[in-house]
């Protein structure tokens, strides 16, 4: 639940119209704590003016955090956002949701130790208990990576977003055959993100931003896999909803 306290937003074309609608249903719905909305920090004017775009009672405390830089925009004990710059025509960022690791712990090796009941909760807390440490009777487990990538090119950013993450979320907005046209945009193609998503380890691939010039949505998915991506694919729709890969370990 902590997730919903982040409002991360772009503030060109097709991206910013929803911002005025969702601000809106927060103060409706009454959130009882405070949004922390992130956005590029040449597009605070822009914010301004969608964030007041219509009469509406302001009740919920929203707190702006314009991104001038890569890095660490927020961490909590639950996430760690951060962003990275994307290269596009105008100033874009994408961002990162990293869930902390934590431990796993295994019963054969509690069982082997004599630890069981609430000696498993102190051993958990104190780090070790009768001289058996944490790490002798459990495991890391690396916490989920969540990566939104939206407008831009081929850059830095993109890679480094999409590292290890369980799912991307990334534009696709052409098909290959269009890659110069892509590139001239500030776009990528359906091969170029299965691409990235393949390299990085991408457990579950979600492509988004469909150019209306394709009537065959299914094409970016056959792209997508001859690029080499093997992993969960969806190519998304109006409404859908995609749930987190299951953890790996």
């Amino acid at each position: 639940h902590d997730l919903h306290r982040i409002c991360v937003t772009h503030f060109h074309g097709d991206h910013s119209l929803g911002l005025a609608g969702v601000i809106q249903r927060i103060n409706l719905d009454r959130v009882p704590h405070e949004i922390t909305a992130h956005y590029p920090a040449s597009g605070q004017h822009f914010f301004e003016r969608l964030r007041y775009a219509t009469a509406y009672r302001e009740s919920v405390e929203l707190t702006e955090a314009p991104v001038s830089a890569d890095g660490v925009l927020a961490r909590t004990p639950a996430y760690t956002l951060d962003a990275h710059r994307l290269s596009h025509p105008v100033e874009s960022y994408g961002y990162r949701l990293t869930e902390p690791d934590g431990r796993r712990m295994d019963p054969r090796r509690l069982a082997a130790h004599g630890i069981a009941g609430p000696d498993i909760g102190r051993l958990q807390h104190e780090g070790v208990l009768n001289g058996v440490t944490l790490d002798e009777v459990s495991e890391v487990r690396r916490g989920q990576r969540f990566a939104f990538v939206m407008d831009t090119r081929l850059c830095d950013g993109v890679h480094a977003l999409a590292e290890g993450c369980d799912m991307l979320v990334i534009e696709s907005t052409f098909l290959d055959e269009d890659e110069r046209l892509a590139s001239d945009h500030g776009h990528l193609t359906a091969g170029q993100a299965a691409r990235v998503a393949r390299d990085a380890g991408v457990r579950q691939l979600v492509l988004t931003h469909f150019s209306q010039r394709y009537p065959d949505p299914g094409e970016f998915e056959r792209q997508a896999r001859a690029a080499g991506f093997e992993g969960e694919l969806t190519v998304a729709s109006d409404l859908v909803r995609v749930a987190l890969p299951r953890r790996s370990r």
